[in-house]
C-alpha cells in the first residue's frame, strides 16, 4: 500500500485483495480497534499486510495459534477493547476454538478474521483447504462468511457488514468470526491496483474518522425502586463474582456497608482483599456456627457470575431464599441451581447509582467474629513451604496484576489470603475453566498495563501451553511465572475419583516427572526453584524487579489433598470453652 495521497485513506495497493482488507482493518480500527494479533500465513497475506502498516494499530505475532487466541483474550479483557486474530486457512483456525469458547462464555470481544480459500478450491484436493463456515458453530455472536473481493460488489456492502457485526458484539459480548475469501495473486506484483474508482462511491467516508454507518441502542435499566425498597428491609448477603472493573467492585463494597448486609467476595471480584470482605468465608463454611449465621440471612444480592467456591455456590442452592437477585451485564443465565428470581442486565455501577438512597444500617450478623478463628488457623497451616504456604503468601507479596490457573490455583487463591492496603488486579478464565493458553491469556494481560504482571498456574496447565513461553521475552513490564509443580493432576486426589489399583495414578492424575528449568533455559526465561518460603519469597521479590522470571514450586504430590483435609478437620472442629 501506498502513501494516501490527498485523502485519509490509500487509493493504491497491492492487490484487490488489499483493498478489501485496508477497508475492513480501517473500519474496525474506527469501530474501536487498537490491537491486532497475527499468525505466519500466505493466504492471509493481504490481512497481515495492511495491518503491519496501518498506523494506528499495535500488532502482536505468535507462531502458534492456539496461543495467539488466548493471547487475544488477555489484550481484550485487560484494554476493554476488541481484538483482531489474523490467521491463515486450514487448521490454523480450528486452533483458535478453545479461546473461542472462553470468549464467549466471558463475554471477551475478539474479532477473527481467518483468510479462506474461494469455494471453488474445496472439496476437490487443494492444499490447505477445508471447509471454514461458521467454524465456531454457536460459539460466536456472528458469523460471516465474505465472497472473494470483487470490484462488482460495493464497498458499503463491506464496511456495513463490519458494522453490524460489531453492534452485534457489543449489544451482546462475545467473539464474531468474519470468513475473507481471497483468490490469487496474494502478493505485491509489477503494478499497484488503483482503487480511487472503486472507492469513489464512499465519499466523505474517506475524509473523515467515522464508521460507514452509525448502530446506536439505548440500554434503559426497568424500574425497580419499589421492588428495591422492600428487598432491602430484609436481612441479605452480598455475594460477588466476576468483576473486572475495580471501581466498580469498590461501589459493592460500599453498598454492603450501608446495608449491614455481609460481602462474601470471589477471587475474580477485584475486592476480595478489601478490608470489608469475609475473606475466608469458603473455608469458614466448615463451621457450623458460621454457616448457621450466615443461614439468617433472607435474601441475596449478586453481582457478577461463575463463582469458584463449591462451598458457597452449594450454601446457596440449599437456601430457601425470599428473593434473589442477581447484577450482571452480560445477557446469560448464570444461575447454575437455578435460584436467581430477578434478572438485571447491566454493570453494577449503572444498578447501584439507581438505588434510592436508603439510611445506613447497622450489621445484622456476627460473621466477622465467628471467621476469626478460622483465620487465625489458616495463617498457622500456611507457614510451610507448601501450595498453601506459597499461594498465601502470594495473595500478600503480588503487585499489579495476577492471573490465575484453573484447577487447585484458583481454588487456592480463592481460599487463602490476607487483607491488603493496595489493590490487585485479578483475572481468571473461569468461562470454561480450561488450563489451555493460560500463560498466552496473562501474556496478552500484560501487554496492556505499566505494572508487573504475575501468573500461578499448576504443572499440567504449563505443559499445556508451554508454547507460549516464546512470547514472554516480549514483555516490556515484569512477568513472573509461578508453576506448582506436583507431578500431574494432583486435584483428584480431592475428587470422588476410583482410587483402586492405578487407576488414580495412570488415568487421572497422570505424571509426568518432569521439571522445567530446561525449558526456562530454552526459552531465555531467568528461573528460580525455591525449596522453603523464605526462598521463595525472596525469589519472588527479586523476580517483580526483573524481566521475566519462571519460579517453580517443586511439592509431593499428595501434599496439597492433605493439607486442606486437615485444615477443614481443624475449621470443624469446635475449640474446647465454646
Amino acid at each position: 500500500m501506498t502513501a494516501p495521497v490527498s485523502t485519509d485513506f490509500a487509493i493504491q495497493y497491492a492487490t484487490f485483495n488489499h483493498v478489501w482488507a485496508a477497508l475492513m482493518l480501517e473500519e474496525l480500527y474506527r469501530l474501536g480497534v487498537r490491537d491486532v494479533v497475527l499468525a505466519p500465513g500466505s493466504r492471509s497475506s493481504p490481512l497481515t499486510m495492511v495491518a503491519s502498516e496501518h498506523a494506528g494499530l499495535r500488532c502482536h505475532c505468535h507462531f502458534d495459534e492456539r496461543g495467539l487466541g488466548f493471547m487475544a483474550l488477555g489484550i481484550a479483557r485487560g484494554s476493554q477493547r476488541p481484538v483482531v486474530i489474523i490467521t491463515t486457512s486450514g487448521t490454523a483456525v480450528a486452533n483458535l476454538y478453545p479461546a473461542v469458547v472462553e470468549a464467549k462464555l466471558l463475554g471477551v470481544p475478539l474479532i477473527v478474521l481467518s483468510a479462506d480459500r474461494p469455494i471453488e478450491l474445496l472439496d476437490n484436493g487443494s492444499n490447505q483447504a477445508i471447509d471454514q463456515r461458521d467454524m465456531f458453530s454457536r460459539h460466536t455472536i456472528a458469523h460471516h462468511d465474505l465472497p472473494p473481493p470483487d470490484a462488482e460488489i460495493t464497498a458499503a456492502f463491506l464496511l456495513s457488514t463490519v458494522d453490524q457485526a460489531v453492534d452485534q458484539q457489543r449489544r451482546t459480548p462475545g467473539p464474531i468470526h468474519i470468513n475473507c475469501r481471497y483468490r490469487e495473486p496474494l502478493y505485491p506484483g509489477n503494478c499497484l491496483v488503483d482503487g480511487s474508482d472503486y472507492l469513489a462511491s464512499l465519499g466523505n467516508w474517506l475524509t473523515t474518522s467515522k464508521p460507514w454507518s452509525d448502530w446506536s441502542s439505548s440500554a434503559a435499566i426497568p424500574a425497580f425502586k419499589d421492588d428495591w425498597e422492600a428487598f432491602a428491609k430484609h436481612k441479605g448477603m452480598i455475594v460477588v463474582g466476576r468483576v473486572d472493573d475495580l471501581y466498580q467492585a469498590q461501589e459493592v463494597v460500599e453498598l454492603s456497608k450501608q446495608l449491614g448486609w455481609p460481602l462474601l467476595a470471589d477471587v475474580q471480584s477485584q475486592i476480595r482483599f478489601d478490608s470489608h470482605n469475609l475473606i475466608h468465608f469458603d473455608l469458614a463454611l466448615h463451621n457450623e456456627r458460621f454457616s448457621a449465621e450466615l443461614a439468617k440471612a433472607e435474601v441475596l444480592l449478586q453481582f457478577g457470575g461463575r463463582l469458584i467456591s463449591k462451598r458457597l455456590t452449594q450454601f446457596i442452592a440449599q437456601q430457601p431464599w425470599l428473593d434473589v437477585w442477581l447484577v450482571e451485564p452480560l445477557p446469560q443465565r448464570l444461575d447454575p441451581d437455578y435460584c436467581v428470581k430477578r434478572r438485571l442486565i447491566c454493570s453494577p455501577a449503572s444498578f447501584i447509582d439507581d438505588l434510592p438512597t436508603i439510611p445506613e444500617q447497622p450489621p445484622w450478623h456476627q460473621l466477622a467474629s465467628l471467621q476469626r478463628r478460622t483465620t487465625q488457623l489458616v495463617e498457622e497451616r500456611c507457614t510451610a513451604f507448601s501450595e498453601l504456604g506459597v499461594c498465601h503468601q502470594l495473595a500478600q507479596l503480588a503487585e499489579g496484576q495476577l492471573f490465575i490457573g484453573n484447577s487447585l490455583p484458583a481454588r487456592l487463591m480463592n481460599m487463602l489470603g490476607t487483607h491488603r492496603q493496595t489493590p490487585l488486579r485479578v483475572f481468571a478464565n473461569r468461562g470454561a475453566s480450561g488450563i489451555d493458553g493460560l500463560i498466552a491469556t496473562a501474556y496478552g494481560l500484560s501487554c496492556t498495563r505499566s505494572e508487573p504482571t504475575t501468573i500461578v498456574l499448576g504443572d499440567t496447565s504449563a505443559l499445556h501451553d508451554l508454547n507460549s513461553l516464546a512470547l514472554l521475552k516480549q514483555a516490556f513490564q515484569p512477568l513472573v511465572v509461578i508453576i506448582l509443580n506436583n507431578d500431574g493432576g494432583s486435584i483428584f486426589h480431592m475428587l470422588p475419583v476410583p482410587k483402586e489399583g492405578d487407576l488414580l495414578a495412570r488415568y487421572y492424575r497422570q505424571p509426568h516427572g518432569l521439571h522445567f528449568e530446561h525449558a526456562a533455559k530454552m526459552f531465555g526465561l531467568g528461573y528460580f526453584a525455591p525449596e522453603s518460603l523464605d526462598a521463595f519469597i525472596a525469589a519472588y521479590t527479586q523476580a517483580l524487579l526483573a524481566d521475566v522470571t519462571l519460579i517453580e514450586i517443586n511439592v509431593p504430590h499428595q501434599q496439597v489433598a492433605d493439607d486442606l483435609k486437615h485444615l477443614g478437620a481443624a475449621i470443624r472442629e469446635e475449640p474446647r470453652g465454646q
